[in-house]
């Protein structure tokens, strides 16, 4: 007589019902985890080292007011990034080579110049975070960021999209660390709603905390990176059901990525915020130190220094092969991980430069940490064309049933006009500030 299963829970004995849901709740997540990929790793590489100081400032000159922004983000990276998920799947073709297809070679030149500058400058602002972990933990700048870029080098040249994404994914949920961070230092609810409550305070000093939020919340790298990593992961099986799993990964990167920044600021305001108001955060250590009476000195240490870490490795990973991506485009080369490096040598030469070159220029030159303001100017100039050439683009280069209509490309036109607009008024009011 066959052995009988029980596929419902209701009919079956106590011990097997509790293995069936188990296993339903297992295999209607399988389609979630699968899903996950270039969005989510983006999404990560976005909470980067110059990221996570703005929402640590935050938290500790103002309290919870700015929490609400944080959520107000999510759909604009979404909507932003989800274009670049549009154009890829529709046109197979990453950003730089459909900028040249599009509008000509001088506007794939320029889009390429700009990747090149920003990733310069991300670069420089990762291994300095790598840098500042390592001060934390008492090891020498050259050791901490020698061993980072040797790891990321050989992920890179390794090849693989699969294998990348996922060490990729690995050491970016190490920003989930700050969560914990969050809750052991014990915000108080009441004063949560009341931030989330009273979001606004007409401070010039708010303002410009604001916007250095808001404004580099799209960085161009970001855009070059998920339109190429769409590609090479759905190979030629781009199909209506990879937007839909594409659309799910973009989703849900959005939303971690903004808890994770949340994380940072409410941490932040329930310790620095209620003690030292106003308290100078512009490295790790200051905020691991700030962080030191509430949390503990090592738990202090672990949490926003792993935290750091993972957020500056993944970020420095996603910069190097988007810069490659893009530039290679632009030239015409072959650009997949799915190639072995001699078959791609110049795409592979490129990522491996971006590694290196940004460890070297740390190490040589430790005065460039100083230059986070700069970086941060120079993102929030470059807004205009990486936002303008993405919207062109989803208007000229996909067929009219893959475009935006009515409300959504209103609110995406809005939104991205309030991206740009905050970003230049970050420059505008740190150069005038620096002048004085």
């Amino acid at each position: 007589m066959p052995e009988q299963t029980h596929a419902d829970p209701a009919t079956a004995p106590i011990g097997q019902a509790g293995a069936v849901v188990a296993g339903r709740r297992s295999r209607a997540l399988l389609p979630l985890l699968a899903a996950l990929g270039p969005g989510v790793m983006v999404m990560l590489a976005d909470t980067d080292a110059g990221s996570v100081i703005p929402a640590a400032q935050s938290g500790a000159r103002y309290g919870y007011r700015l929490a609400l922004w944080q959520l107000v983000l999510i759909p604009i990276l979404y909507l932003v990034q989800e274009m670049t998920v549009r154009l890829g799947l529709a046109t197979g073709k990453g950003h730089g080579a459909l900028i040249r297809e599009t509008f000509g070679a001088r506007w794939a030149w320029l889009s390429a110049g700009t990747l090149f500058v920003a990733c310069i400058g991300a670069l420089i602002t990762e291994f300095a975070g790598v840098a500042g972990v390592g001060t934390l933990y008492g090891i020498p700048r050259a050791v901490s960021i020698g061993v980072v870029a040797a790891l990321l080098a050989w992920l890179v040249l390794g090849g693989r999209y699969r294998r990348v994404e996922r060490i990729g994914i690995a050491i970016g949920s190490l920003e989930l660390l700050f969560i914990p961070a969050a809750l052991l230092a014990h915000p108080h609810l009441p004063a949560i709603a009341s931030g989330l409550a009273h979001p606004w305070i007409s401070e010039q000093s708010y303002v410009l905390l604001l916007a250095a939020n808001v404004g580099a919340v799209i960085m161009p790298w970001m855009v070059f990176y998920q339109q190429a990593a769409v590609i090479d992961r759905t190979g030629t099986r781009r199909l209506p059901r990879s937007l839909r799993a594409a659309r799910i990964d973009t989703m849900v990167g959005a939303v971690v990525t903004q808890v994770v920044m949340l994380a940072v600021l409410v941490a932040a305001a329930a310790t620095i915020g209620r003690s030292h108001p106003g308290a100078s955060l512009s490295t790790v250590g200051e905020i691991a130190h700030a962080l030191t009476p509430a949390l503990g000195a090592r738990l202090a240490e672990i949490l926003f220094g792993m935290g750091m870490l993972g957020a500056a490795m993944i970020a420095a990973l996603v910069v190097s092969l988007a810069g490659a991506w893009g530039v290679a485009e632009v030239l015409g080369w072959r650009h997949s991980l799915s190639d072995r490096p001699r078959q791609a040598a110049g795409f592979y030469t490129l990522g491996l430069l971006g590694v290196l070159g940004g460890a070297v220029l740390v190490v040589l030159a430790p005065s460039l940490v100083a230059l986070s303001v700069d970086v941060e100017i120079m993102n929030a100039l470059l807004l205009p064309v990486v936002l303008g050439l993405l919207l062109l683009l989803e208007r000229r280069a996909l067929p009219p049933a893959w475009q935006m209509r009515g409300p959504r490309r209103a609110i995406t036109y809005l939104l991205s006009a309030l991206v740009i607009g905050l970003g230049l008024y970050v420059a505008a009011v740190t150069v005038v500030g620096t002048v004085r």
